[in-house]
């Protein structure tokens, strides 16, 4: 049946209604099948990820037809449903034949290839339909470097290949492939924590949360803004999408900044840069944490924990130009609209901050960030019956079934990316790529870090975050790591306090030098460019404490999470800016570019990360490197806009800018503070002079 002259015009689908019955009905017995897997039964983690991609999958291909424009008539829902068949029929054979493969030593027969390839052009085919083709031209390339053109290849990239058989064995049972590592994070601690999310929306919470945020910040200059800034730190510490952050507080304060002044681009770019910060600040960080914390081992707890001060001083540098924008339009307070706090207190809501607790408590005793989501979901449901808004259970099943429609984007990209990450892992890439990165920088880390950023900017106009922070971090954080601990060696090899142990291996390696003696930091360097690649890390392990190759890991990680952020607000993709522009109704362009101004914190912050113990874990040191980059970035922000409380001449705005990265500058604490005090200064005579005026 062809479809109708509605369905062609409109893109629908035949059956529409139907299918979305379906996908509500199906995505909230399948969340609560995740909640079962994840809280309840113990099941082999393989079955967990199968069945997660299989049912996230059909969820993918019912509600995204392969086209985005044009006719979805009858033919395609039968090829997708065709498609939904053969992916569940595959999802299942990998399950069933794990056994049976395993005890004829993993000989494939042809119901294994024919599974195996299914998966991979499934896989390809949902990232396409999800978020473009980028993700399924890096799986081509990384499956046939594998197989095929990487022994073709001179120097460090040359791999002398695998078998088609080998290739399809590790892309479905590997550790690190399609049912590894990243997708077992995705069916546990990611989708626990987007349904708690889902759970926190439907009771009402984050309308609570947005209301709080008027009322604190609503009276204050610029304050339109600020609730912005306030709603989307609030709402992205539950809901860690930046997307979901955009969508559904920016309906409410992209029209408070524009009747409030603000010009629309600017009001839009402040929502996108602000809901950014939602995948930074613990203690969900999006799905980032969690594959950090499997990568690294570092626990999860210890990421959400020193991950606090960064996130606070991101939203202050967006706080810092909306404060600075109002002052410059001269923008006047209109209160009538904005709620007192003691409204907001006594309207029921505070009840929602009941299972965050219950959420941060489980985290602190050590139970699982899956167990610990699980509990607060229950808190969630019994906080609700303490609010005029009580979850019964057709409100139950609504957020289920909005937890899993939230979810299958994350789940099918996170899935698909395991065949690239397997392609990085059995080829050894990694580790050229580290080498390649050293030697491009000339082993100076400033220079890492910007190529770094390049190729974050070059993967974010094709990656969601999650996916560009799994291949970026697969690929540059062992170069982040080996160049922030190379700075360390240098420092020990030049003081010669150097353990037998760490004289023996460099004795191994360059029998002709002795260490034990005081040495300049060049001559230093100089030994350890002898070192072979191959011994530099027995070296390090022995040379330094394990708190401080831990702090270095850490940060290796956090500045490439951070890095792949910018994929939110930066042209030409840039979905966040795209969906705030289309709230503030402004061109989508010209609201990205605003919105990566706004969010300039997400390139200064990863400095602090390098070249300071910002993730030391302590917490004395972290405050105040915190306050002296406060410092820094409201003085740039001065500079950039060429404003503070009062309009600044260009003599004024050059010396903000030196101060500004004096500041964030790893540079002794007295000249960090004789600059925080010129910053200071220059605050206090621009303030006297704004009141002159």
């Amino acid at each position: 049946m062809a479809a109708s002259a509605s369905e062609h015009k409109t893109g629908a689908r035949p059956g529409g209604q139907f299918i979305d019955r379906f996908v509500y009905w199906f995505g909230a017995a399948l969340a609560l099948a995740h909640v079962y897997f994840n809280v309840i039964a113990t099941l082999p983690e393989l079955w967990i990820a199968a069945i997660h991609f299989a049912g996230f999958g059909l969820i993918c291909l019912l509600l995204t037809p392969p086209l985005r424009r044009g006719r979805h008539g009858t033919l395609y829902l039968a090829i997708d449903l065709v498609l939904a068949v053969a992916l569940g029929l595959a999802a299942l054979h990998v399950i069933l034949a794990e056994v049976p493969l395993a005890a004829r030593g993993f000989d494939y027969g042809t119901l294994d290839y024919i599974a195996g390839f299914a998966l991979i052009f499934l896989a390809m085919e949902l990232s396409r339909r999800a978020t473009g083709p980028v993700i399924p031209i890096l799986i081509i390339i990384a499956l046939s470097y594998v197989a095929w053109w990487g022994r073709y290849v001179g120097g460090v990239l040359h791999f002398p290949g695998l078998s088609l058989e080998v290739v399809l064995l590790r892309g479905s049972y590997g550790d690190e492939g399609m049912f590894g590592l990243v997708a077992q994070i995705s069916s546990s601690f990611v989708f626990m924590f987007v349904l708690f999310g889902a759970f926190l929306v439907r009771s009402g919470g984050g309308e609570f949360i947005v209301d709080l945020a008027r009322a604190a910040a609503g009276r204050v200059t610029g304050g339109p803004g600020l609730v912005a800034v306030i709603a989307s730190a609030l709402t992205g510490m539950v809901s860690g999408s930046a997307v979901a952050n955009t969508v559904s507080t920016g309906v409410i304060t992209i029209p408070l900044m524009k009747r409030a002044g603000f010009p629309p681009r600017f009001a839009a770019g402040v929502e996108a840069a602000a809901s950014t910060g939602g995948q930074l600040m613990p203690p969900v960080m999006g799905a980032g944490a969690f594959v950090m914390a499997t990568y690294t081992q570092i626990s999860y707890l210890t990421i959400i924990a020193v991950s606090f001060l960064p996130a606070l001083l991101y939203f202050l540098g967006i706080a810092f130009y909306v404060r600075i924008q109002a002052k410059k339009s001269g923008l006047h307070i209109d209160d009538a609209d904005t709620p007192r706090l003691g409204t907001v207190l006594r309207s029921g809501g505070l009840p929602f901050l009941i299972p965050i607790g219950v959420l941060v408590g489980l985290l602190v005793w050590g139970f699982t960030p899956s167990y610990a989501a699980g509990y607060a979901i229950v808190a969630v449901i019994g906080a609700s019956w303490l609010t005029p808004k009580r979850m019964g259970p057709r409100a139950i099943i609504d957020a289920l079934a909005l937890g899993a429609r939230n979810m299958v984007t994350t789940a099918v990209l996170l899935v698909a990316i395991g065949l690239v990450v397997n392609a990085v892992a059995t080829t050894g890439l990694g580790n050229s790529f580290a080498l390649m990165i050293a030697d491009w920088s000339g082993d100076s880390l400033i220079v890492a870090l910007i190529l770094v950023a390049a190729a974050s900017l070059v993967l974010g106009m094709g990656l969601p975050v999650t996916a560009s922070y799994v291949v970026l971090a697969t690929l540059s954080a062992p170069a982040l790591y080996d160049l922030i601990t190379r700075a360390e060696l240098i420092e020990v090899l030049a003081s010669g306090a150097v353990p037998e142990a760490a004289r023996a291996i460099f004795a191994l390696a360059v029998p002709d030098v002795s260490l034990g003696a005081p040495m300049s930091t060049g001559a230093a360097a100089e030994l350890l460019a002898l070192m072979p690649p191959e011994m530099s890390g027995m070296l390090r392990d022995s040379l330094l404490s394990p708190a401080l190759l831990t702090t270095a890991l850490l940060s290796a990680h956090m500045i490439v999470f951070w890095l792949s952020q910018d994929s939110n607000v930066t042209p030409p993709v840039c979905l966040t800016a795209f969906a705030a522009a289309a709230i503030a109704e402004t061109p989508p362009m010209r609201t990205g570019l605003v919105a990566w101004k706004i969010a300039k914190s997400l390139y200064a912050i990863p400095v602090l990360f390098a070249y300071t113990p910002f993730l030391s874990g302590d917490f004395a040191v972290a405050l105040e490197v915190f306050v002296f980059a406060c410092l820094g970035i409201y003085a740039l922000t001065g500079a950039i806009e060429g404003h503070l409380e009062r309009a600044l001449n260009w003599p004024f705005r050059m010396t903000c800018a030196a101060l500004g990265v004096s500041l964030l500058w790893p540079l002794a604490w007295p000249w960090h503070a004789a600059a925080a005090v010129a910053v200071l200064t220059i605050l206090a005579w621009n303030v006297k002079m704004a009141r002159e005026y």
